[in-house]
């Protein structure tokens, strides 16, 4: 899962092993509900931390306004671009159109356990609603 990330690239086979991961896919930083959602998990990334997980946020913007998204709400995680769209197919999490813009992640959470399976997938109704993060978080707290 090479996704570039400030000139680095993050690997989900870099935790496989030692971490659980939860695979934040969000449409667009700096909009109403993907601002909410990132820095609501920023706020409690000890929790998550305590949990034995990593959190990796991934949407198609640029790296440059993803390294800024993630200044901008305290983001302790990686906010990853893939911004060529290679993961986002791979996990078959991009959306055709969205209010015109084609291409774009949808919202999708994925929990990946230590042995890199697939524990636990959420996808909303559309990009606008906000995930069941405390649902996310008992899922997680089971799997360690």
């Amino acid at each position: 899962m090479p996704v570039a990330l400030g000139g680095q690239t993050v690997r989900l086979s870099d935790y496989k092993g030692e971490k659980v991961v939860v695979i934040l896919f969000f449409p667009l930083a700096f909009s109403s509900v993907c601002t909410e959602e990132m820095c609501a998990v920023a706020e409690d990334y000890s929790q998550w931390q305590g949990f034995g997980a990593e959190v990796i946020g991934i949407s198609t913007d640029s790296p440059y306004v993803n390294q800024k998204f993630a200044v901008e709400c305290g983001a302790p995680f990686p906010i990853a671009s893939d911004y060529n769209k290679t993961v986002s197919m791979e996990y078959q999490v991009l959306l055709k159109d969205m209010m015109g813009l084609k291409g774009v992640t949808d919202r999708v959470i994925y929990v990946i356990d230590r042995a890199g399976y697939i524990l636990y997938v959420w996808k909303g109704e559309h990009p606008g609603v906000m995930p069941p993060l405390e649902e996310v978080a008992e899922i997680v707290e089971q799997a360690v």
